[in-house]
């Protein structure tokens, strides 16, 4: 799979193979591929290194809830990790390690954008256009920009004549010193009961803006010991058998959201147990129990951000924003609060597939329209209409029980018999059928209709419309069975 047959098209192919984003999806994907052999690849990155997610979110506290040992590639597992569950930086840097090791630093433009992306039916390639004018040319475009990747900022009224600093979790401004500020804290989603309880450390008053309550259960996390250490380096097998340990447990899990909710008693234990233990305030207590089934939304770790919650220089306000003004923000219930900063915790729009990119398949086909409805894709990888398009950590392939990496790692590999399938049976397009795909999607949300997920609240999962677009409602090994083998009647082939 080493030409992509490039000297049999008309026109210039400037690369045989494009990944859109340098994060997981994208250097995993970049790794497989020239371990089969393909040089001729780019990968478009719009920020100054690799990383994706780990490389924006920089914020006080922020760190991965999947233990190390799973967060991690297979085929670069030995890593020596400091601690049960790695914060950014240990990953950031991991990512990094990956990219230098496999000599891909070459292969990456950064702070390059994709303005547009446009099919072009006759000779079978993908026209990519940059933000700055740049043009080129792939044969077959992967992208990987990943679901956490656009900061959702809520609409709040006014807040353009507020006069203090206000920005996302995800774009901390690490220049604002928030010592002995009031800080106005927006969401309480995955970010917020991280980075919550390190400005309450400093800040002088931290006003907590809470629309739902979220479920926080304890987070096993420590730092391994020095003898923990010397075993993994001296015996790797044991980081093997620990990360095997680690996927079988949270497979389990998937039941408390799928088939056997009644398993989801477990954590609802443990969440009832660590509010009550930490929040002795009935009122407070009251206030930070949610009112949906537990697992509808994201179920969060924590083991400090209660008892941040319950000092006295914190306040969880359980009203929504009506307006803000250059002072400060009115909630709903008419009471005025004077804050120096606001910052969001309010999550991605995660539902929003590749925007704002503009992709353009075949015969003029945009994507945005054909996903009007909410974004679907054959196994989450290949879209009715985009030939020689293929996602990573695409529609419905999102986890809420295991380790992302392992669904990218399956879509990798289904992704390397596309291409290696193009380049075999020297083919001009392959693209996926409308009736395997709507088969696909039809018993995607049939599943979803009987989990967790689906049980009345509203959740990044969803579309407006209440579609969820992202949650893979099954096992991961059940997903890595679908893609282990490329079915060749599931496409539809145009020959050279």
């Amino acid at each position: 799979m080493a030409t992509l047959l490039t000297g049999l098209f008309p026109m210039q192919v400037t690369h045989n193979v494009v990944i859109i984003g340098a994060g997981f999806g994208g250097l995993g994907m970049a790794i497989r591929l020239k371990a089969q052999g393909q040089d001729n690849l780019l990968l478009i990155e719009k920020g100054h290194d690799v990383g994706g997610c780990w490389r924006d979110n920089t914020y006080p506290g922020a760190a991965c809830d999947v233990p190390s040992h799973l967060y991690s590639f297979s085929f670069e597992r030995h890593y020596p990790w400091s601690r049960r569950f790695a914060q950014q930086k240990e990953i950031f840097a991991y990512q990094q390690y990956c990219a230098r090791k496999y000599d891909l630093y070459r292969h990456i433009r950064f702070n390059t954008e994709v303005a547009e992306a446009r099919f072009l039916d006759e000779p079978g390639l993908w026209e990519i256009t940059m933000t700055n004018g740049e043009v080129i040319t792939c044969r077959a475009l992967i992208t990987a920009t990943g679901q956490l990747n656009q900061p959702a900022y809520p609409p709040l009224s006014g807040i353009e004549d507020f006069q203090g600093p206000h920005f996302h979790s995800a774009r901390w401004n690490h220049d604002e010193d928030l010592t002995g500020k009031t800080v106005a804290v927006v969401g309480t989603g995955a970010s917020a009961i991280q980075f919550v309880p390190e400005i309450a450390k400093v800040a002088g008053k931290v006003k907590l803006f809470q629309r739902s309550a979220a479920h926080v259960i304890p987070k096993p996390d420590r730092a391994y010991r020095k003898a923990e250490h010397w075993m993994l380096k001296k015996l790797p097998v044991t980081q093997t058998l620990d990360r095997m340990r680690i996927y079988a447990a949270n497979e389990a899990r998937v039941l408390g959201f799928t088939s056997f909710q009644k398993a989801m008693l477990v954590y609802e234990w443990l969440f009832a147990r660590q509010l009550k233990k930490q929040i002795k305030d009935p009122v407070l207590r009251e206030k930070l129990t949610p009112d949906y089934p537990m697992g509808c939304k994201r179920i969060l770790m924590s083991n400090d951000y209660y008892p941040a919650l319950a000092q006295a220089n914190t306040e969880v306000i359980n009203y929504g924003i009506d307006a803000v003004d250059k002072k400060g923000l009115t909630d709903s219930s008419g009471t005025h609060h004077k804050v120096d900063v606001i910052i969001y915790g309010t999550g991605f729009k995660a539902t929003e597939f590749l925007t704002p990119m503009t992709i353009t398949g075949r015969n003029g086909k945009d994507l945005n329209s054909t996903w009007r409805d909410g974004a679907e894709a054959y196994l989450g990888i290949t879209v009715r209409g985009f030939p020689n398009l293929f996602m990573l950590y695409g529609p419905n392939t999102n986890l809420g029980h295991n380790s992302i990496i392992y669904m990218l790692e399956s879509q990798i590999h289904y992704v390397q018999q596309c291409l290696a399938e193009m380049d075999d049976q020297q083919l001009h397009s392959m693209e996926v059928r409308e009736s395997v795909q709507a088969r696909f999607n039809d018993n995607v949300q049939r599943k979803i209709s009987d989990t967790v997920w689906d049980k009345g609240c509203h959740s990044w999962y969803k579309t407006d419309s209440g579609k969820n677009t992202n949650n893979w409602p099954g096992f991961t090994f059940d997903y890595r069975r679908q893609t282990q083998h490329l079915q060749l009647n599931d496409y539809e082939y145009k020959s050279l």
